[in-house]
């Protein structure tokens, strides 16, 4: 017999991991090019330095993105709940995102002076 044989393993496409901040003014504006940091902070005593930090700015939505895909294996359970500083001149603002894996998480911050 010349049958061919096609089997497919059962492997599960990992979705992306994606952190989505936007930016808005005290007048509810998007705010354009301002600098978001996340951060994890560590909950345990003594407390370790950062545990990541990264960095991106708002594009002309006013929403920065943050991809996680190398920070989560698949298959691996886990939620993060990072820190958030927002800037843009001498407007400044702080917030939280959890972030669960293969979702898009999305937070909004306020900035203001």
């Amino acid at each position: 017999m010349g049958g061919m044989s096609l089997s497919l393993g059962s492997c599960n496409k990992k979705e992306d991991t994606i952190a989505k901040v936007k930016v808005l003014d005290t007048a509810n504006a998007i705010v354009v090019g301002a600098r978001v940091i996340l951060y994890g902070t560590s909950t345990k005593v003594p407390v370790e330095p950062v545990i990541r930090r990264d960095t991106a700015f708002t594009n002309t939505s006013g929403i920065a993105i943050f991809n996680y895909n190398d920070v989560y294996q698949t298959g691996q359970a886990g939620v993060a709940v990072l820190d958030i500083d927002a800037k843009k001149d001498d407007l400044k603002g702080k917030g939280i995102i959890k972030i669960e894996q293969e979702t898009e998480n999305v937070a909004t911050v306020f900035i203001q002076p």
